[in-house]
């Protein structure tokens, strides 16, 4: 007589095996490091970033000396400028974690292993997002201090103790963090490559152009408004440097650094919140 056992299936299954959160977060870093689109991206980032801040510093020039604000301004922005190409590389890659699996169906072994779900798009947000933040922060503070020495030829010396200078560049960095992670919830929400990253550079590129091209022909004031709680447009006010332009024309929405990080983590928490809540409904 034989006799014919069922293995048991679902949560029971992972809380019997022990798997942890730890252990979904070690996986999922390995996923990441291994892969080689993450190494060729993050090449990419720290390379476009370092090199356009040593070619805006190479070809600064002043006719007469700048105020001490003007200075710091100029060396935010040549630590910062790459983050407006990076911003692209990380959209793709963001998407790419998530998309990736499901074009090549190693989705379904992830939840297999984590049948509750939302604990492994959980775990990819946090590892995506750490390893940008890191990565970014570096490639930017690299940017500000490699050619400090060519600007300060040119005429702007900058003052290195400066913590409104610092500030701006870890928003640089937290808005590349960010971004990445929205990228994944779009990713999850699409679940196709093409379409994941499509979305994720239309909304940092051509939904923008598209709002600014209208409110300039219209000259309508609550699409210039709209415009500015835009994700690219709230990462301009996290890694600019705070400078007074004069005052705000009437009816000017104009956001503070922290109003817009708020603003951001609001976009990456509704996607993110969509994204677990289709992937715990459709299936793999």
């Amino acid at each position: 007589m034989t006799t014919t056992t069922t293995a048991p299936t679902g949560p029971a299954t992972a809380e019997r095996s022990g798997l942890s959160f730890g252990g979904v977060l070690r996986s999922e870093a390995i996923k990441l490091t291994t892969l080689r689109s993450t190494v060729w991206c993050f090449a990419i980032i720290v390379l476009v970033t370092v090199g356009l801040a040593f070619l805006l510093a190479a070809t600064f020039f002043t006719p007469a000396p700048l105020p001490d604000d003007g200075v710091q301004a100029v060396w935010v922005q040549v630590g910062t400028l790459g983050i407006t190409f990076s911003q692209l590389v990380v959209a793709v890659l963001g998407a790419l974690v998530i998309t990736g699996e499901y074009s090549t169906g190693m989705i379904r072994s992830t939840l297999t292993a984590v049948p509750r779900r939302i604990p492994a798009l959980a775990a990819k947000a946090i590892v995506i997002g750490v390893a940008t933040f890191v990565v970014g922060l570096v490639s930017v503070l690299a940017a500000a201090f490699l050619p400090a020495g060519i600007l300060a030829g040119n005429g702007a010396e900058p003052d290195f103790a400066d913590p409104a200078a610092y500030a701006a560049f870890a928003g640089g960095a937290l808005y590349l963090a960010l971004i990445a992670v929205l990228s994944l919830s779009i990713g999850t929400i699409v679940r196709n490559s093409a379409g994941g990253i499509a979305a994720s550079l239309g909304l940092l590129l051509v939904v923008p152009g598209v709002l600014s091209l209208i409110a300039a022909i219209t000259s309508t004031e609550w699409l210039q408004n709209l415009s500015q709680f835009l994700p690219s447009a709230l990462g301009n006010v996290l890694y600019a440097y705070p400078q007074d332009t004069g005052p705000v024309p009437d009816g000017i929405v104009a956001l503070e650094p922290w109003q817009a990080a708020l603003w951001l983590f609001a976009w990456v928490a509704v996607a993110f919140a969509t994204a677990a809540v289709l992937i715990k409904r459709r299936d793999a």
